[in-house]
């Protein structure tokens, strides 16, 4: 069993920026696959970022490739995303979810994780 809290979010104006922090409890973090999927209201939640147990391999979705930045350190156990140029767009919950890592895996659905965190509510005003 995996516990992931995660913190960060807030209000934030157009083109600033937000730093996500997931804390995970429970298991042996460095064999973990990580990501960040969001969903706003009426929609259906969406990949962000995965990152490789080893922190190797880096996944986005198209719509932040260059403005999102996902990391990790597997000694604090923390998966950080650095999301700057913030767009209105951005607004949603953002979920950590954690997976057994899988090679071969891309980690940008849903279903391939295992583990997800109540989330934090990130709010971009224009």
């Amino acid at each position: 069993q995996v516990q992931l809290v995660e913190s960060g979010g807030g209000l934030v104006q157009a083109g600033g920026s937000l730093r996500l922090s997931c804390v995970a409890s429970g298991r042996t973090f460095s064999v973990l696959a990580m990501g960040w999927f969001r969903q706003a209201p009426g929609k259906e939640r969406e990949f962000v970022a995965a990152i490789s147990w080893h922190g190797g391999t880096t996944n986005y979705a198209d719509s932040v490739k260059g403005r999102f930045t996902i990391s990790r350190d597997n000694a604090k156990n923390t998966v950080l995303m650095q999301m700057n140029s913030l767009k209105p767009e951005d607004t949603a919950v953002y979920y950590c979810a954690a997976a057994r890592w899988v090679a071969g895996t891309t980690f940008e659905n849903p279903s391939e994780y295992d583990w997800w965190g109540q989330g934090t509510q990130v709010t971009v005003s224009s």
